[in-house]
């Protein structure tokens, strides 16, 4: 195990490399555990705060430039893993980011994280069927659009992919798809409005201390669209999650064999004999 107390241009015999052209030594580390890691740190990125950590093989961590107050994670990278972070992102408290298995997270440009947020591309721990013994929590991919906004404590887990110019209201769930230009709330998270766009000026660190509507801000009129339907998803139910036969030892709920069979019938399956 290697661990660097700096960012800066770095190669290793495991083959383990940053391209950084600029020096970070405060409030930065890095923990090289495997092998032909790599980190590539734009020219012109800002970093308030940046642990990091290559747990096993093959992982890699870009970082876009920043024009604004820059960002604080804590990023856990495993076998074959990447974190993409685009530029413009900035965060008001450290984010914890996890991506392993070959799973990907990625920020788009100008996403603004709040407080006390998490991407986890994974669990952390495996989860298995008791019957099967085949895993059903595989770790999923993870895409948070351009100008998207996360409110304190939201979660993003495996699986989600928030369109550009959204907003996660405080405290949510993310786990699937979320459109454009919506908000969208809850656990897990669904579209409560749509049509929405959201600028940065604070509402009350930047004049004028009113802004009832757009004219009061510079908009930035890249991110003001509609908001697109999404096509529906196929349905993927895994194999462990299906609906089993039931024996006589489940049946012991009170429930009567004809009604049990009517049940089973209505979603198409039959009773076993």
């Amino acid at each position: 195990m290697k661990k660097l107390e700096e960012i800066a241009d770095y190669i290793d015999e495991d083959g383990n490399t940053i391209e950084s052209p600029n020096r970070y030594s405060k409030r930065v580390s890095v923990t090289f555990r495997g092998k032909n890691n790599r980190i590539i740190v734009d020219p012109d990125a800002k970093l308030k705060e940046l642990q990091v950590v290559f747990d096993c093989n093959n992982g890699l961590l870009t970082i876009g430039p920043n024009s604004k107050h820059g960002f604080s994670m804590s990023i856990r990278i495993g076998e074959d893993a990447q974190v993409i972070v685009g530029s413009d992102v900035t965060s008001t408290t450290r984010c914890i980011v996890s991506a392993v298995e070959g799973a990907t997270v990625e920020f788009g440009d100008d996403v603004m994280l709040a407080s006390q947020n998490q991407v986890r591309a994974d669990d952390g721990h495996p989860i298995f069927d008791v019957e099967t013994g085949k895993r059903i929590n595989p770790a999923r991919d993870i895409y948070i659009g351009n100008h998207v906004w996360l409110g304190a404590q939201v979660v993003v887990l495996g699986g989600a992919d928030i369109g550009p110019g959204s907003v996660i209201g405080f405290g949510s769930i993310v786990t699937g798809r979320i459109s454009n230009n919506c908000i969208a709330v809850g656990s897990p998270a669904r579209m409560v409005r749509q049509n929405i766009a959201w600028e940065r000026p604070h509402l009350s660190f930047v004049g004028p201390p009113y802004k009832p509507d757009s004219s009061t801000v510079q908009v930035n009129e890249e991110y003001w669209a509609l908001t697109e339907s999404l096509e529906p998803e196929a349905a993927v139910v895994p194999e462990a999650e299906k609906v089993r036969a039931i024996t006589p030892a489940r049946a012991r709920v009170g429930a009567s064999k004809s009604l049990v069979s009517k049940i089973l019938s209505r979603f198409g399956y039959e009773r076993q004999a």
